[in-house]
């Protein structure tokens, strides 16, 4: 007790593997909420975890960098969620899988901003209206995220992005023609065919309404012209 979560993460857990840059950490199992730099000199204690949006829940940690999509996982968080929920209690029952449902429709750029409100509503719902832990703390997830990366919901909704190129509905592999080499090697390792052009005469192109985005291309290609965004 006491202990600060920086030191947690930098010291005792040696830091964030391959150099990537921390984004959040949650405490207290999926329930906990996601916390950011600004709380690395945090001590762990009940009240200070509490007090910051988290809790000490069941002791885990889970360290997040820049590759971690906050809206993917809150979403990951609320489906484990609403497998433990009893559904004793409808705001428990009932509000955990509409958040979910709303944080689908985010993830797969259906999402409003009119979602947001109702997200932002449901969680307060299912807080103060659930009769056991796991519904009030359901929400600390969404809470902490839409909190701490607005932005990155905001980019989902209005720009039809996810900044860390994580939520498979929102991103898009494209040739860069300047940097394609013609060598057709993309086109060979497509599994579903998508990719088309003239070896050594035309710069190769990617057939977005076919396209699985499954990375495969972008894995082969050896001179880097294949851009993900």
């Amino acid at each position: 007790m006491g202990t600060t979560l920086r030191t947690l993460i930098y010291d005792i857990g040696g830091g964030v593997p391959n150099g990537k840059k921390f984004k959040a950490i949650q405490t207290g199992g999926p329930s906990g909420g996601c916390l950011t730099e600004k709380d690395l000199d945090t001590p762990i204690d009940y009240d200070t975890l509490v007090a910051r949006g988290s809790m000490m829940g069941s002791g885990g940690a889970i360290v997040m960098d820049e590759d971690n999509c906050m809206v993917d996982v809150a979403k990951f968080y609320m489906d484990f969620i609403c497998d433990e929920s009893c559904g004793k209690c409808s705001p428990c029952r009932i509000g955990t899988k509409r958040i979910y449902e709303l944080l689908t429709e985010i993830v797969e750029g259906r999402g409003t901003l009119e979602t947001l409100e109702e997200l932002k509503d449901l969680a307060k719902i299912t807080k103060n209206n659930s009769l056991c832990a796991l519904g009030q703390t359901a929400a600390n997830p969404i809470s902490s995220t839409m909190a701490n990366f607005y932005d990155e919901y905001l980019a989902h909704i209005q720009d039809k992005k996810c900044p860390a190129h994580v939520c498979k509905s929102l991103s898009k592999y494209y040739i860069d023609p300047e940097k394609c080499k013609k060598c057709s090697a993309c086109a060979r390792a497509c599994p579903v065919n998508c990719i088309s052009g003239v070896p050594g005469k035309e710069p190769y192109v990617i057939d977005q309404s076919k396209c699985i985005k499954c990375g495969t291309c972008m894995g082969t290609c050896k001179f880097g012209s294949i851009i993900h965004e």
